[in-house]
């Protein structure tokens, strides 16, 4: 199944489907799309472009504005966002805002183009712990801004959740390494296998930098009390990583419960699919009007053929066995499965003694104290990438107005 596993879904536009659909723009004063969009990408000007097919100057749009844009264009729940406040909806479906995005940001790597270039460098350093979306993005900003810029990645490899968590036919992991080595390109340093707290202390980097910004992700899952210590359950973060790590090539059970309505539990039951379980079924406490998963997700999930149970909450369990009640009425519901897989929720792995509330850092404009900053999701606001592309991008204005660079509105 790792043919099936590695093949990257979604829309592939070519030349002419692509401007087939960027015509059915209505091309909006007040482009609600653009406004829509939480890291400012601008859909309504490079679908423009697009239109006059000058894919080189969409290209320049979406990579200025967003430096994970390819990332983006493959993995943003654009439903929810660019797509949410498009016009056409009013008429007959919004346009295809991710695959137009897919499509242009593609035409950037098939053509070499080098859009970012590194700043002047202005003598002052930034030490960045993580690599996921948010750190990367905010490097990226920072060397085009004149920055030195060290990232300190615990694992081997960079990106984070990008890189461990989304399955390969979402977001393969050749795009990730692109923009790994774009950074290298402008001059970043990784510094891989280091465990800031055991290999470096946070102390250390504070002393070492003129500035240091903590975007370590929610990298650690969170478990049911119930499911604490049991042998049949795994974590969908440790499902998802051993997944990815083998690169589809991944034995499965025949009959797998998967408990969460997320999106990652739409990445775990659509992956358990694609590697050939025959039995998935996914126990979700929110009912389907409520459901916490993009639109685009579960729509893949159920065509997959995965099992939805909606509106019911764990009860009891023992071993193997899960008792399920539901939420609205009076009704249980029991199943028996060769493997448990929770998918409900995360949080942070190290929080380096800053201030924390409820999993996430209090902070004033990503600044927590000192020269320390915060970003991505141990920040306020939702816990997409584009989101994190959205912090990563003010928190580096904020590194920057604090080390006396311009003032950013």
């Amino acid at each position: 199944m790792k043919e099936t596993y590695m093949k990257e879904c979604g829309t592939s536009f070519n030349a002419l489907t692509v401007n087939e659909e960027a015509s059915r723009c209505l091309l909006c004063y007040d482009a609600p799309c653009s406004k829509a969009c939480p890291a400012n990408t601008d859909p309504a000007r490079f679908i423009r472009s697009v239109r006059f097919k000058n894919y080189k100057g969409a290209a320049e749009i979406i990579r200025e504005n967003n430096g994970l844009g390819d990332i983006c264009a493959r993995v943003c729940p654009t439903e929810k966002y660019c797509q949410l406040g498009c016009s056409r909806s009013g008429i007959d479906r919004p346009i295809d805002i991710g695959g137009i995005q897919k499509f242009v940001t593609d035409f950037e790597k098939a053509s070499h183009m080098h859009i970012l270039e590194k700043g002047t460098p202005n003598g002052k350093k930034v030490g960045i712990i993580g690599t996921g979306p948010a750190a990367l993005e905010a490097g990226l900003r920072l060397l085009i801004m004149g920055y030195q810029v060290d990232f300190y990645e615990k694992e081997g490899l960079a990106g984070g959740y990008l890189r461990t968590g989304i399955p390969e036919y979402r977001l393969p992991n050749a795009i990730v390494d692109d923009n790994i080595h774009r950074l290298e390109n402008l001059g970043a340093t990784f510094h891989y296998n280091t465990e800031i707290g055991k290999d470096r202390t946070f102390e250390d980097l504070k002393e070492k930098f003129d500035a240091v910004l903590v975007a370590v992700g929610y990298s650690k899952a969170k478990c049911l009390p119930m499911f604490e210590k049991n042998p049949y359950v795994i974590s969908a973060i440790d499902f998802l990583h051993n997944v990815k790590a083998d690169q589809g090539s991944h034995d499965v059970k025949n009959n797998v419960l998967v408990i969460g309505g997320g999106d990652v539990a739409m990445d775990v039951v659509t992956t358990l699919k694609k590697l050939g379980c025959e039995h998935v079924t996914d126990v979700v406490y929110e009912e389907l009007s409520e459901f916490l998963a993009s639109e685009k997700e579960l729509a893949g999930a159920r065509e997959a053929g995965v099992t939805i149970i909606d509106g019911y909450v764990p009860d009891a369990v023992n071993g193997n066995v899960v008792t399920f009640k539901a939420r609205h009425i009076d009704a249980t519901y029991t199943l028996t499965a060769d493997q448990i897989i929770l998918a409900v929720g995360q949080k942070p792995d190290q929080t380096f003694g800053l201030p924390m509330e409820a999993n996430e850092v209090k902070e004033d404009n990503y600044h927590v104290d000192g020269n320390v900053f915060v970003a991505g999701d141990i920040t306020k606001g939702d816990k997409t990438v584009v989101w994190a592309v959205k912090k990563g991008k003010e928190a580096a204005c904020a590194i920057d107005s604090y080390l006396g660079g311009k003032d950013h509105d």
